[in-house]
């Protein structure tokens, strides 16, 4: 007869892995804790990025730091909600594309005043809230057939490969071909091949953090080989690392606090009838956008439920449009859940303590930004390749024999990539999917509800069109 103490005793749970059901899903801490890392390294570009395009539409004093500190302080607040209340790996931040939206459509080229578009991103915010609380997000999510499901997942993945390679420069702009080939004699595409075989081959070889130590290993060889792909070069040329000359203790600098841009909006003015269309416009396109990633990203990090539903659906719909009002208080474009994301799932992170890890390092890039300066679009575009080949897996799902499941997963995959924007991807393989199931006799296996979101989809087509 075995006593107590010969049995087997478990190892002791902290707190943290508790909360956060780390062991639960086979992670450690220290993997989530790297994971993070690895997400906060391949989407840091937008601290620099979003300031860029958004200070040419917000004129105020300094506004290039500002922005940079909003944007900062805006994905720290999406990422921890998320990771801390929805209790996923998916970081947010301001999102690419509505901040072009923003800048040069909106405020630019309609006139509106950049406090008013503010008010329209808060607006679409509280609209995302309201959705999500009542279900109708996660309705439509449901809604959507397994093989769409597995076809964004894969979609996002050729978005990320296609977003890689352009930062690479190994794909490039034609006039004649629309893209084609780089030059790969250039710096900045040798060393993001260099980065590619580096990482793949730690990959292949299972080494635990291998996009992480990829990422930093490529980055070590752009600076020491003074290779010129950091921007901030004269008249916009490439430049070699630049160094951290001018800043405290050489890696330091002081934040300063937003004043210009918090609480600036004006909701008041964005719900005239005049910003309808822009409202409707920073809704529409985000409510896809985001849907889309969250949706693929969960089916990537295996947390799609047999029946293709992802659980806390509601709560982590909620925090999207909590982050995105909170971003524009804070004086940003739209924040969202970053596809970038994918690129910590793929390093391991599978609890929301990735995500808030991201968050404490986006607060902490307030204070030592000029480090996140050191990783060049060279050394995370191979990060984004990888994880997009990774995220291919989805389409042995496709029944390819079907015609009615096959053409609209086609669509919804080549369509991100090539119109660059994951929400026309979803749109035109929801379309598509109701169309040739309705018109070849199957109309009865498709949702009512999608029925009506495709409606609506081809409504928003017609209206941009007559726009």
């Amino acid at each position: 007869m075995s006593r107590a103490s010969d049995l087997p005793v478990s190892p002791p749970v902290s707190a943290l892995d508790r909360y956060f059901e780390i062991t639960k899903t086979g992670s450690n801490i220290r993997q989530e804790i790297r994971a993070g890392i690895t997400t906060f390294l391949t989407m840091s570009y937008i601290l620099f990025v979003n300031p860029q395009v958004l200070s040419s539409a917000i004129k105020i004093d300094n506004a290039f730091v500002q922005i940079l500190m909003t944007t900062a302080i805006a994905a720290a607040f999406g990422s921890l909600v998320m990771g801390l209340i929805a209790r996923y790996p998916f970081a947010q931040a301001p999102g690419m594309g509505l901040n072009a939206f923003f800048a040069y459509t909106v405020v630019l080229t309609q006139g509106i005043a950049w406090q008013t578009a503010l008010g329209a991103v808060f607006i679409s915010g509280v609209l995302f809230v309201v959705l999500s609380v009542v279900g109708a997000r996660q309705a439509i999510v449901k809604a959507i057939p397994l093989s769409l499901k597995f076809a964004i997942t894969a979609g996002i993945g050729a978005f990320l490969a296609f977003l890689g390679l352009k930062n690479a420069g190994i794909v490039v702009t034609n006039p004649a071909t629309f893209v084609a080939m780089g030059r790969l004699v250039d710096p900045t595409v040798w060393v993001a091949l260099i980065g590619l075989i580096i990482s793949a081959v730690l990959l292949k070889r299972k080494v635990t953090g291998a996009i992480l130590y990829g990422i930093l290993i490529t980055t070590v060889i752009a600076i020491i080989s003074r290779a010129p792909v950091y921007a901030g070069g004269p008249k916009g040329a490439l430049q070699a690392f630049p160094g951290f000359e001018g800043k405290i203790l050489g890696i330091f600098a002081t934040p300063i606090w937003p004043s210009g841009l918090v609480g600036q909006l004006d909701i008041g003015g964005a719900v005239g009838l005049g910003l309808i269309s822009v409202v409707f416009t920073f809704f529409f396109v985000d409510f896809f956008d985001a849907t889309g990633t969250l949706t693929g990203l969960a089916q990537r990090s295996g947390f799609l439920d047999a029946n293709g539903d992802m659980p806390r659906a509601r709560r982590t719909f909620a925090m999207d449009g909590l982050a995105a009002m909170f971003g524009a208080f804070m004086g940003s474009s739209t924040t969202t859940a970053y596809v970038e994301s994918a690129s910590g799932i793929g390093a391991g992170g599978r609890t929301g303590l990735t995500a808030v890890t991201v968050g404490v390092l986006f607060l902490l890039s307030m204070f030592i930004w000029p480090l996140a300066a050191a990783i060049p679009a060279a050394a995370t575009a191979p990060a984004l390749i990888l994880v997009g080949a990774m995220m291919m897996e989805g389409v042995i799902h496709v029944d390819w024999e079907d015609m009615s499941e096959a053409l609209p997963s086609f669509l919804t995959i080549i369509l991100m990539p090539l119109t660059f924007s994951i929400a026309n991807g979803v749109s035109l393989g929801v379309i598509s999917y109701c169309l040739v199931k309705g018109l070849s006799g199957e109309a009865r296996k498709v949702s009512p509800i999608l029925y009506g979101v495709a409606a609506l989809l081809i409504i928003r087509y017609i209206w941009l069109a007559e726009g």
